[in-house]
């Protein structure tokens, strides 16, 4: 098989997302994820592609015209429609910054839909809480629906979008859930411990597209191997019976034991595992066409970097030997920027992301929520919930 055609969007100035002050999404986590992927050699012989900020017209394929004004409005002082609160605290030029992620993720969409490339990534996009009337959860506009919608205006039949950050993609969800040609998979925190406060089992989609959203909501304290057992006991059947033409998937790095917003227990070596497989179900199930976002995650110095530089090696058939020493001139450039923060030394954090396949049964509150998803979603797809062949 030849390697696949791969592109990254980036540029420097889509640091300037910046929410500001002490807030959690600060951008030094993209800048710290492409020097470690540089210096590791991920991205040699890569040029990024710059890419240009979503015009109103674009934006409003998913966002309404008032919220579009509102966002711009910010630099006159405005809030309003979730904006200007602590988690979504308005910022100079809000709308340039807000927007030039957004057109990050279309170019993405367009790069793939033009045949140009087989995989597109945007590690600044994944802002997968923004509504379509108000922001939320740190997100501005949705750069996630927007390359979605792309994707479909283009004449894309059918979209999976597998979310594997740990809150629920509730924004992407909203904006398709009444839509049969985009299926929507969520696996995060359950919603009872942990923003947004959606994502149950049983929310399939909108009447007359039920089967449209799959969440999957893992307890606290969720680790690699019963992660990934739910993640294979329910994904690959579902992508194989829907037969996306693309596949768009959101990383967030947030599910790692060392995050301070949330209380999974993935390594980085568990979120690689998470990225190997979604990367093999892009060729398996949507003809090698993957569309890869960035997403959450807050532990900016020693996992975002790690987890996002893995993910870039395996879109560009680069993988990084998770056994490889973190090199020392991004140790040097970080130290200045960490504030005492002790910085990795490695690529992985010693774990064996081993896991059991799900054989239909088990008294654990994964198995429980294995079986709880896929009896609520399995037979919308003609698929059989109790049969773990399946």
């Amino acid at each position: 098989m030849n390697a696949p055609r791969a592109v990254v969007v980036w540029d420097d100035a889509l640091l300037g997302y910046d929410l500001g002050g002490r807030h959690p999404l600060n951008p030094i986590r993209l800048d710290l994820t492409v020097r470690l992927a540089r210096s590791l050699g991920v991205l040699d012989g890569v040029q990024p592609l710059a890419p240009v900020p979503a015009t109103d017209d674009e934006l409003r394929t998913v966002h309404s015209d008032d919220y579009v004004a509102a966002v711009r409005q910010t630099s006159r002082g405005y809030v309003g429609h979730g904006l200007g609160t602590p988690d979504n605290p308005v910022f100079h030029r809000m709308h340039e910054a807000s927007a030039l992620v957004a057109g990050g993720s279309l170019m993405a969409a367009e790069e793939i839909l033009t045949g140009r490339a087989d995989r597109a990534v945007n590690i600044a996009g994944g802002l997968h809480h923004a509504m379509r009337d108000y922001a939320s959860g740190f997100c501005i506009y949705n750069d996630c629906a927007l390359a979605i919608r792309r994707l479909l205006d283009g004449g894309v039949s059918r979209v999976a979008y597998v979310d594997i950050d740990v809150h629920h993609g509730d924004g992407v969800q909203e904006a398709f859930a009444a839509d049969p040609r985009v299926l929507t998979i969520s696996l995060h925190q359950h919603p009872a411990t942990l923003f947004p406060g959606t994502g149950d089992s049983a929310d399939v989609g909108a009447p007359g597209a039920e089967g449209s959203a799959v969440n999957v909501p893992f307890p606290p304290g969720t680790g690699d191997g019963s992660w990934l057992r739910a993640f294979h006991a329910i994904v690959p059947a579902l992508l194989r019976a829907f037969q996306p033409e693309v596949l768009v998937t959101q990383h967030g790095a947030d599910t790692h034991f060392e995050d301070p917003l949330a209380n999974l227990e993935l390594s980085v070596d568990g979120q690689r595992a998470a990225h190997r497989a979604l990367a093999e179900l892009a060729d398996t199930t949507a003809g090698g066409r993957w569309l890869a976002l960035g997403g959450g995650g807050y532990s900016l110095f020693r996992v975002v970097p790690r987890s996002w530089t893995h993910l870039l090696g395996v879109l560009l058939d680069r993988e990084v030997d998770p056994n490889a020493a973190v090199p020392a001139e991004w140790t040097v450039y970080a130290a200045n920027v960490a504030g005492g923060t002790q910085l990795p030394v490695s690529m992985s954090d010693g774990a064996a992301p081993n896991w059991t396949p799900w054989d239909g049964t088990g008294e654990t509150a994964v198995d429980r929520a294995i079986q709880e998803t896929r009896r609520a979603v399995y037979p919308l797809h003609g698929l059989d919930p109790e049969d773990p062949r399946v």
